[in-house]
């Protein structure tokens, strides 16, 4: 009938709207009510037989999840974040998790890198008794996997022939020498390292996106105010890292850290209330807030 022709162009007409207004982005903070699958239960991590149990062709935890009914339920999000779990959940469905393990697999054998740090923890005097046996019996658990041999994960077994080892360590106390000697004949190739300087702590708190004085900036700015670090305040910090490295123990850049905490301490707590909106640190604010502290030794040890 007529009314019914035109009530389906009205609907069209709609149709055409909403989508126009999609399309322009003027829907993407409207909720949406969408039908999604709910996500595995937790449980089934608990549930999970202990390793080497499962077979190099068997996922328990995945076979559970194949072999229980799948659940859905709905969910009312914005239609932007609706968008991004509906493609998520399509985007699933294209992927081959057999291919994903088998091409995973391949590239950790041929391509792989496993880095150990903190070697010199298991690093001791040999043939003795203690602790020290300990340590050389972790070496021993290591050295098969270093020299190459065939180790089984819940994806499968992984030859180590090809990977790419390398390990770290501080030695200040110990040395590379008083590993075994099998596990040194493997780390063939050895690289010192120079401590960080003055202009390394300056680099460190300029150049990375991420740097420390970088977030205590943004830290500042949730609370309406600015915080800025002159270059000879960066300066300034850098070269009372070194110093307190220089007079105790050597703990690299995370010296920083801790200089930087004592350094806006009294700023950051009186923040919410304080008159001053643009804080600027130079280098003669730095030291009038740290140089008693790094000039005096119970105070450095404690506290820097």
């Amino acid at each position: 009938t007529e009314a019914d022709v035109e009530a389906q162009e009205r609907r069209r007409r709609t149709r055409e709207k909403l989508r126009q207004q999609l399309r322009d982005g003027k829907l993407e903070e409207r909720d949406v009510e969408i039908e999604v699958q709910q996500q595995g239960f937790p449980m089934l991590e608990m549930m999970q037989p202990p390793q080497g149990m499962e077979g190099p062709d068997f996922n328990f935890t995945e076979w559970l999840q194949e072999v229980m009914p799948k659940k859905k339920k709905r969910r009312t999000v914005h239609l932007h974040e609706a968008r991004r779990v509906l493609v998520d959940e399509e985007l699933k469905k294209l992927v081959d998790m057999d291919d994903v393990v088998s091409e995973a697999l391949d590239r950790v054998e041929n391509h792989g890198v496993i880095f150990i740090d903190e070697l010199d923890k298991i690093a001791g005097d040999r043939g003795t008794v203690g602790p020290d046996v300990s340590r050389e019996g972790v070496q021993r658990d290591l050295l098969p996997i270093v020299e190459g041999s065939t180790v089984q994960t819940r994806y499968g077994y992984v030859r180590t022939d090809h990977i790419l080892f390398i390990a770290a360590g501080a030695f200040h106390i110990s040395k590379p020498s008083d590993l075994i000697p099998e596990l040194q004949g493997r780390f063939p190739i050895r690289v010192e390292l120079q401590p960080l300087t003055e202009d390394d702590f300056v680099r460190i708190m300029t150049e990375p996106e991420n740097a420390l004085t970088k977030q205590y900036a943004a830290l500042c700015a949730a609370e309406g105010a600015t915080l800025e670090f002159a270059p000879d305040g960066v300066r300034e910090v850098a070269r009372i890292a070194a110093k307190v490295n220089e007079r105790m123990e050597n703990i690299g850049a995370r010296r920083l850290h801790t200089v930087l905490t004592t350094l806006l301490e009294d700023v950051l707590f009186a923040l919410p209330d304080h008159p001053e909106k643009h804080i600027v640190f130079d280098a003669t604010r730095v030291r009038e807030r740290l140089a008693k502290i790094a000039d005096d030794e119970d105070l450095r040890r404690y506290i820097l």
